[in-house]
């Protein structure tokens, strides 16, 4: 991985690590992965061992406390080798940074050092069938009484649930109230009442599993995330986070995609000559290499002011929505640089392909990352 603006020697040693780890372990059964559909759960043993499953968390919390830069440079490796992956341990994520973000101290010591030494995966259940870009038209309920809540409602398109030990559910305390009547609540997997789907069936990453969750059930008062109506702004404050991850998740696979395109141009011969002689080639690589860098700068940007403690909203949904549309142009240009080769599942270019093409529509679909560029603008 080569220095960029903003990048110090110990992000990158730190990438590098997890660089050999994600090259040694998930690259060589990738294929595998994707082909018969392996969870990649089994990955988080080796994963929590390098600090992966808490690098979001403070040492603290169990974290390994590193910078977001060298958080989103190891991602970045991840999904070089596996997309499945990176989408599991965003999905780890954007349950901890719930709770890092909404809880208070009892309950962050309940969950999250035992989240981040692999000891419990989480779950993020915010998306429901009829409410996925917009959460406050969630239907899930809360209701109160004396010292417990009764939830009740279907989550949808859950990654992790049938293997998390504990969901974040958002659901609506006051349903008057629009998206100031959302809460967050921490609820343990084999609570009675809550059941799972079997997996959905994926067009992509089809290693990280995703789930519909059915609630009918009673949790405690104190496993609520903060007060009363303060889920919203939870939930947006971690998807300003998770948007970065979804950033880095497309620059592993664009990384991917155009170092197979290069060397596949360097070594295919088409008239006695190399394929990466022939003009119309290049530019094709010469494309697919502006949008990476392009990409890469609004990441770090992104990231700079992330760890500067700065509002980072509009510069996230930038990064998101540029890096996730740049890998759907470089994977289909790596493919079609490979002919019909690439169209054959002997080789990884139509698994990027697929694996890309989810990232521009979790964690907010394009349209969302553009309306909130354009509210931003327009304060």
């Amino acid at each position: 991985m080569q220095k960029r603006l903003g990048v110090t020697d110990e992000d990158l040693e730190i990438a590098a690590a997890i660089s050999r780890y994600a090259a040694a372990e998930l690259g060589p059964h990738a294929h595998e992965v994707d082909e018969h559909e392996i969870s990649v759960v089994r990955y988080v043993p080796g994963l929590a061992a390098l600090g992966v499953m808490g690098m979001n968390l403070p040492e603290k919390w169990g974290g390994p406390g590193i910078s977001p830069t060298a958080l989103i440079l190891s991602l970045v490796e991840i999904a070089h080798h596996c997309a499945a992956t990176a989408s599991m341990i965003g999905a780890q994520y954007l349950a901890t940074d719930s709770i890092l973000i909404g809880g208070d101290d009892t309950i962050r010591a309940r969950y999250l050092p035992a989240a981040a030494s692999g000891q419990a995966l989480g779950a993020f259940a915010l998306t429901e069938p009829r409410a996925g870009s917009n959460p406050a038209d969630m239907a899930t309920r809360a209701l109160r009484k004396d010292d417990v809540y009764h939830l009740s409602g279907v989550k949808h398109f859950i990654s992790n649930a049938a293997e998390a030990n504990f969901i974040v559910v958002y659901a609506k305390t006051d349903p008057a109230a629009g998206h100031r009547g959302i809460s967050a609540f921490v609820v343990d997997r084999h609570t009675p009442g809550l059941s799972v789907s079997t997996s959905e069936k994926l067009m992509g990453i089809r290693g990280g599993h995703a789930f519909e969750v059915s609630l009918d059930c009673t949790i405690p008062a104190t496993q609520r995330l903060g007060a009363e109506g303060s889920g919203f702004r939870t939930a947006m404050k971690v998807l300003d986070n998770s948007r970065l991850d979804v950033a880095a998740t497309s620059l592993g696979i664009s990384e991917a995609a155009l170092e197979a395109a290069v060397s596949w141009a360097q070594q295919r011969q088409v008239g006695g000559e190399p394929l990466a002689s022939k003009q119309g080639i290049q530019w094709m690589l010469a494309d697919m290499k502006l949008r990476l860098e392009a990409a890469w700068a609004l990441t770090l940007q992104a990231t700079a002011k992330r760890l500067s403690g700065e509002r980072f909203s509009m510069e996230s949904a930038m990064a998101k929505l540029y890096a996730s549309e740049a890998v759907g142009f470089i994977t289909d240009a790596a493919l079609q640089i490979h002919g019909g080769y690439g169209y054959t599942r002997d080789m990884p270019l139509e698994r990027y392909v697929r694996d890309a093409r989810i990232l521009r529509i979790y964690e907010g679909a394009s349209e969302i990352q553009r309306t909130i560029i354009a509210r931003t603008l327009l304060g």
